[in-house]
């Protein structure tokens, strides 16, 4: 049997990490993951709740903001309890075993980059022409007459 799920969505509100009796890190979020509609339709959201555990719930802690583009990664775990009226209450949430951002901020990647581009000593001719793209890889300016077919 197979319970995966990637999800990438905005969390909707700033992670706050709670500690069990244990010690053990905890953060609960909800996940607003677009739905796919037809061009003609106003674009839709579900409101996916998801946990994460350990240093996960510590990294978002940290350094996950409300609005954040986040891609998880985990399972779907439904579990019930009693409220304090006697109600049984059904949960389905996501467990995440993995939590990235996708997105940073135009500083961080601004800097990400200076750091990733080696200096101009890449053993090319003077006269070619190169550049490095947006991923800190290079890209070369390659004329149809230097290609073998």
């Amino acid at each position: 049997m197979i319970n995966r799920v990637v999800l990438v969505g905005r969390i909707t509100k700033d992670p706050e990490l709670r500690k069990t009796q244990s010690g053990l890190s905890t953060v609960s979020f909800t996940l607003a993951v677009n739905r796919r509609v037809s061009k003609d339709q106003e674009q839709q959201a579900d409101f996916i709740n998801c946990v994460a555990w350990r240093q996960t719930a510590d990294y978002m802690a940290n350094y996950v903001k409300k609005g954040t583009l986040l891609g998880v990664e985990g399972r779907i775990q439904t579990r019930n309890y009693d409220d304090k009226s006697g109600h049984k209450v059904y949960v389905t949430e996501i467990v995440c075993d993995s939590v990235q951002t996708l997105v940073r901020s135009n500083s961080e990647s601004q800097s990400a980059y200076q750091a990733s581009a080696p200096a101009n000593n890449s053993g090319y001719a003077q006269g070619s022409q190169s550049s490095y793209d947006d991923f800190g890889g290079e890209t070369l300016n390659i004329q149809e007459d230097d290609l073998p077919f």
